[in-house]
């Protein structure tokens, strides 16, 4: 997906700044494992709020298991390990302080396999047990934990004015001789490159997936400063370096090292995020070649049928869904995929069929076309147990509150249509038809314990009305 050139500018600064941020303080102080935590928290807060992350169950899953593999054969470790994927078409992956992974779609687009993901995954989490980004994080008596998160995600956000105000504390901190330095050092990437490619083969990879990512990044580098890949500007992936990384291969190949599977699902993972997060037309005519190349191919035609969701030929894309699921043995997904297909396609039985033999707690979006399948052929009592359960399970799931609020009022029960459709404006941010459908519900509540839910979220209404006049 094509980039600004501005946008690209924000994402390699803040690439830089993610790592290098430096506050001055009496020597060899760093960040405590608390404040890492207390700032990682802090961070996070930014990114979910403003930047394009990938909610998509599949992916994410997949990454995770991948990092969670890697994890598993190395020692014990103080942070609860994430791993994250941006929607953000640049050659880039960073971690953030207390374990936070994040790949960017881009880059992932650009791997062949498995071991490739997890070689880059391998270094990334050799940073956060080394803390090489917490040193260059410096704790400050002056600067709290939220202000110099807010500082760094800003930066890396660009999110108007935030993203202007980090900026101005940057350049204040700099012009008062407060020091930064511009990427890891040379000593910080050797000892991720060494540490790495020995929780990989702790994990049972070979290895090789490192090197080959490295090159196939370096291989993007074009003349250019706005043309380099963001990566090889924090993770300098120099001759000398990936030299020394085939010189430990070479001495390791040798050695009996055990093997593991792969955790399974990189191809289906891949597939997905072509079709569906990269640019439009490119990831169509991708699959489209694809299917003039091989019409049997289940992964063709998954792709193809996925980019066509995305152009609204829902018709064509469930004859290659059925296409994809029909030649391939791991089909739970593609069936709640064809299932969503075939709603918005108006075959609300197919869709039942579907969606009721594939859709599960771990992906809401599916339970949600579920309910939304139950409502459309006249079964609301089911559709409002199904939006109950999706709630009770993703309570943050906001979309999931306006259907089981206009379930609830098709069958009368005003009550909960009133009090669900105020759950899901409050959530939304429309805190003026919150108010409106909260009160509603209040005067309508007969129970005590149905007062005490809406006198509970009006009270968490007040606390948002009240941030918000005070930002404002």
């Amino acid at each position: 997906m094509p980039i600004k050139n501005k946008k690209l500018t924000i994402v390699t600064m803040a690439a830089f700044l993610i790592s290098t941020i430096v506050i001055t303080v009496p020597e060899g102080i760093c960040l405590t494992i608390q404040e890492e935590r207390e700032m990682s928290s802090e961070f996070m807060a930014v990114v979910r709020a403003q930047f394009p992350l990938i909610e998509d169950p599949v992916i994410n899953d997949y990454v995770n298991r991948v990092g969670k593999r890697i994890l598993a054969a190395i020692p014990p470790q103080p942070f609860d390990y994430q791993f994250h994927v941006l929607r953000e078409d640049v050659y880039n992956a960073f971690a953030t302080p207390a374990g936070h992974i994040f790949f960017n779609s881009g880059l992932f687009a650009a791997l062949d396999s498995e071991d490739e993901l997890a070689g880059i995954i391998g270094h990334e989490i050799a940073h956060v047990v080394c803390r090489h980004i917490s040193d260059r994080i410096e704790s400050s008596k002056k600067i709290g934990m939220a202000t110099l998160a807010g500082m760094v995600a800003g930066v890396l956000l660009g999110a108007g004015g935030a993203g202007a105000a980090a900026s101005a504390v940057t350049v204040g901190s700099v012009a008062a001789g407060q020091t930064a330095a511009l990427a890891y050092s040379r000593d910080n990437e050797m000892q991720a490159d060494q540490l790495g490619l020995e929780y990989l083969a702790l994990a049972g990879y070979s290895g090789e997936g490192l090197l080959t990512s490295l090159k196939k990044i370096r291989s993007k580098q074009w003349y250019g400063s706005e043309q380099i890949p963001t990566y090889l500007t924090t993770h300098p992936a120099s001759e000398a370096r990936m030299s020394t990384i085939d010189n430990w291969l070479h001495q390791n190949r040798s050695k009996s090292v055990k093997k593991f599977g792969e955790v399974g699902g990189f191809d289906l993972a891949h597939t997905r995020l072509i079709a569906l997060y990269t640019d439009e037309k490119l990831a169509l005519k991708r699959f489209k070649t694809d299917l003039e190349a091989s019409p049997e191919s289940p992964l063709a035609n998954y792709g193809y049928a996925l980019a066509l969701t995305r152009v609204d030929q829902w018709h064509n894309a469930a004859v290659h869904m059925k296409r994809a699921i029909e030649g391939n043995a791991m089909t739970t997904s593609m069936l709640q995929d064809l299932g969503i297909i075939y709603f918005h396609d108006g075959q609300y039985e197919k869709a039942m069929e579907a969606l009721s033999a594939s859709s599960s707690e771990k992906d809401p979006e599916s339970k949600l076309y579920l309910g939304r399948t139950q409502m459309e052929l006249g079964r609301m009592a089911e559709a409002i147990d199904t939006f109950e359960n999706l709630v009770r399970y993703n309570e943050g799931f906001t979309q999931a509150y306006y259907y089981l609020g206009e379930s609830s009022g098709r069958l009368g029960d005003m009550f909960s249509a009133h009090y669900n459709l105020g759950r899901f404006y409050r959530q939304k941010g429309d805190l003026k038809n919150a108010g409106f459908h909260l009160n509603r519900a209040l005067k309508l509540a007969v129970e005590d314990s149905q007062k005490q839910m809406v006198e509970l979220q009006l009270k968490t209404l007040g606390s948002q009305k009240e941030k918000k006049s005070g930002a404002g």
